[in-house]
């Protein structure tokens, strides 16, 4: 009660230590003025040689350090890393076709996973871990036909749907890229393990939107030989259909930016059963392959809301997010995810591109991922007892030194950690302290930089 207490603490000091800096330097705007036009930028940030023929690159490294400086199974450290290499090809310029655009992107993904090693539980404290190999992430065609845009071949169904902005502001998977939820409970796919797919975005108005896609469920894109150039569909066992409607502003229509949305997936591919093996027996402790079953379904809101906005020509501003997410059939790893983050854009005087951020997170584990928790935990030689919910936390602070380069260390901890990575232990996994370190260097403003 003490710890839950103590984040409760933690969100509330952040809430009191964000809302001066939403304040400093700046004038209030009356609530109903107009959206404001935010100045324009005269000159590319970027360097684009190929813009004129319609091309435009994407070369970038992200690094990721983490550290547990207390708790888990043991101190040690770990650092991953990848670099993207894209390219977005404008059809209209090319080849005449009006709205058509290509996306491609390889990635290069390599170095340790702290949680795998050191941490004992199933959620990563370095999002860019994960494929770690170089891999063709994104080979698509996208079709605008006015209000409707159409888009499909090899991607990923968290690059379209679950995501925001925001949330990548912190290093801890539970929050970045998407909420970790709706990967435990279903085949929802994941960057960069490209597989075949198709996804449509209707606006129904400039504000309001509906949005579904199809995605291939393959075992084999998720196995740590593929290289995503490998476009056969043996071994499939199905799709998942992810969906959203919601309600979205920007900067140029609301001096409030929000977005609303509902969304959730139906699962039509296989999965494995989180407690029973092929005969009924409970599978790790049986060591028999776990039952295959099929069939999961899920929901989920979410929302972020600017809440501050002292200057109408700038972005500084405190913004609010949150994530609720259950499942609605299937037989799953967790009952529940729920997540709230506070992110402060605009610092001190100068800093408009730098942020100071804090998310919260709770994952509730089902009764079945509890039996299996148990009855692994007895095997061992312990008690039962496992405890239901783990919590993830991060403060984060993101400092963007000029076009090319920015840095974020941040300050991670995570209460209850579950015993997925050490199943046989017979006592509590300590509460971890993790200090961590991210870093992007984007190469095509580098090279603008180095052109002047």
């Amino acid at each position: 009660m003490k710890k839950a207490k103590l984040a409760a603490a933690s969100l509330a000091a952040v809430m009191a230590l964000c809302a001066p800096l939403a304040q400093a330097q700046d004038n209030p705007t009356p609530q109903d003025a107009p959206p404001p036009t935010l100045p324009k930028v005269t000159e590319s940030a970027q360097w684009q040689p190929l813009a004129d023929q319609g091309i435009t690159l994407s070369l970038s490294y992200t690094g990721e350090a983490a550290s547990n400086l207390s708790g888990g199974l043991r101190r040690d450290a770990a650092y991953a890393g990848q670099v993207y290499v894209g390219a977005d090809l404008d059809m209209a310029k090319i080849a005449g076709i009006d709205g058509a655009t290509i996306h491609a992107a390889v990635t290069n993904r390599h170095g340790e996973n702290l949680a795998a090693i050191a941490l004992g539980n199933n959620t990563s404290v370095q999002e860019i871990y994960g494929t770690q190999n170089t891999h063709l992430a994104i080979l698509t065609w996208e079709q605008k036909l006015g209000p409707l845009t159409v888009e499909a071949g090899r991607s990923q169904a968290n690059v379209h749907f679950l995501s925001s902005p925001l949330y990548c502001n912190f290093q801890t998977n539970s929050a970045c890229g998407n909420p970790t939820f709706v990967f435990k409970n279903s085949n929802f796919t994941y960057f960069p393990a490209s597989s075949w797919m198709a996804h449509a975005k209707l606006n129904l108005t400039p504000q309001v939107f509906a949005h579904v896609g199809m995605y291939e469920v393959n075992p084999d894109r998720k196995r740590p030989n593929d290289n995503g150039f490998n476009f056969s569909t043996r071994n499939a066992t199905g799709v998942i259909v992810p969906g959203e409607v919601g309600y979205g502003t920007d900067f140029a229509t609301d001096r409030l930016p929000r977005h609303y949305i509902l969304g959730g997936w139906f699962d039509r591919g296989d999965y494995s059963d989180p407690l029973r093996d092929d005969q009924g027996g409970i599978a790790i402790i049986s060591g028999r392959p776990a039952a295959k079953r099929k069939g999961r379904s899920g929901i989920y809101v979410r929302f972020d809301q600017m809440l501050t906005r002292p200057d109408p020509m700038s972005e500084r501003g405190l913004s609010l997010f949150g994530v609720a997410m259950t499942n609605l059939s299937g037989r799953v790893e967790e009952r529940h995810f729920l997540e709230l983050g506070l992110l402060q854009t605009g610092t001190f005087k100068g800093r408009d591109k730098d942020t100071l951020g804090f998310v919260i997170n709770q994952q509730s584990f089902s009764d079945l991922a509890l039996a299996r928790m148990n009855a692994a935990r007895v095997f061992g030689g312990g008690t039962p007892g496992v405890r239901r919910n783990q919590y993830m936390m991060e403060l984060a602070y993101g400092a963007q030194l000029g076009p090319a380069l920015r840095i974020s260390p941040n300050l991670q901890y995570i209460l209850h950690p579950d015993q997925t990575g050490a199943p046989f232990r017979t006592r509590h996994i300590d509460d971890a302290f993790v200090v961590g370190f991210k870093f992007t260097v984007d190469a095509m403003s580098l090279a603008s930089a180095f052109k002047r």
